[in-house]
């Protein structure tokens, strides 16, 4: 069997770190495994994973053309539309049996595939849905590819939240498969690789695309208040289109501001604590990720992250209430039992987010 993983770009994101881990299961089943990008990652995190997905033995794709400006999902859509002109060739050399899509720009590439080249059948599609909200400025589109979707039976949810809005929306109920997360290979005496134990301070780190989805808002908000504080010190990871908000944080001794860092999972044991003031969430990987590696989560009470989380946690604020994480962060965190919080999540996480469980389920799922 030939498996096609078809992502918006070989770069820093969640739902191309699940088709990479679903990828990797494929060796010890005897199946073939790719990856293909609709457009051209071309940060250094790109060759990084190159690099990882090549030694997992997957066959990996990369597209011609990158992304050149961001405006209204226009270069996105315009690649999108053009990938079948190049795809169609992966096609006649693989003959791959399951084209299987994540995420919308992925989903547009794959539609029109099968709309220009109808001869392009194979024998099943399957779609991971990894958010609460779809189709942003695409209305129309998403409503035609929706429909598409839906007569190849081919949706898969990430979590409860993601099936519950996708049956809201669209009107069918799609199953449901957690996505898998590795526990971090390394351990706990890891060495100090982004410089955190040298400031001394309550670390709390931040990691996420710059964009509104991730609370980028309320973070400016809370940390512009929480300046001068000497008891905590934020780690800003990520780059976005609102990166400018974060400007005047700069200047704050309380706040260091870098880009991105792949595979940050492995980097997380070295914070006290993992702050996610996202406003929506498919299934928040990073998450799981900071419970297994035993670092508390701080979270806005959303439901693609209260499910990653025990469902009395005592570290969440309603609605991303600034109040509210103030309140946590001066009265609720230097009283709390640190250690038993830490253990408790990991139990949550350890039990609910196998790797080898989602791979096992998808492997199932590809075989019916």
């Amino acid at each position: 069997m030939t498996v096609f993983h078809i992502i918006t770009h070989i770069d820093l994101g969640g739902a191309e770190r699940v088709a990479i881990n679903i990828a990797k299961g494929g060796k010890s089943h005897g199946i073939e495994m790719h990856v293909v990008e609709v457009t051209r990652g071309t940060s250094p995190i790109s060759r990084s994973m190159i690099a990882e997905m090549r030694n997992a033995g997957i066959i990996v794709h990369r597209a011609p053309l990158p992304i050149l400006f961001h405006w209204h999902y226009i270069a996105e859509k315009a690649l999108a539309w053009l990938f079948p002109l190049w795809f169609v060739w992966l096609w006649l050399r693989y003959r791959p049996d399951i084209l299987h899509s994540h995420t919308e720009i992925p989903d547009i590439g794959l539609y029109a595939t099968l709309r220009i080249f109808p001869f392009v059948k194979p024998r099943k599609i399957v779609r991971t849905i990894h958010n609460t909200v779809l189709w942003t400025g695409m209305k129309s589109l998403g409503r035609r590819i929706e429909n598409f979707m839906q007569k190849w039976d081919a949706n898969i949810s990430i979590s409860e939240s993601v099936s519950h809005f996708y049956e809201k929306t669209y009107g069918t109920k799609s199953p449901i498969i957690y996505n898998g997360v590795e526990v971090p290979a390394v351990p706990f005496s890891s060495p100090d690789l982004l410089g955190v134990a040298s400031k001394g301070n309550i670390s709390v780190c931040f990691a996420a695309r710059l964009e509104e989805q991730k609370g980028v808002r309320t973070l400016y908000e809370v940390l512009k208040k929480m300046s001068g504080d000497t008891i905590y010190h934020f780690y800003i990871f990520g780059e976005g289109t609102l990166s400018h908000l974060l400007d005047d944080l700069r200047q704050q001794e309380n706040v260091s501001i870098h880009g991105p860092v792949c595979n940050i999972a492995t980097c997380l044991r070295q914070f006290d604590y993992v702050f996610m003031p996202s406003i929506h969430e498919g299934l928040g990987i990073l998450s799981v990720e900071a419970s297994l590696s035993h670092t508390p989560v701080l979270a806005n009470k959303v439901s693609g992250l209260t499910e990653t989380l025990p469902h009395d946690w005592p570290l969440m604020v309603t609605d991303n209430d600034t109040e509210q994480w103030l309140h946590l962060f001066r009265d609720i965190l230097p009283t709390i039992d640190y250690t038993a919080l830490a253990e408790k999540a990991y139990r949550y996480a350890d039990s609910k987010f196998s790797l080898s469980h989602m791979q096992e389920q998808y492997i199932k799922l590809y075989n019916e």
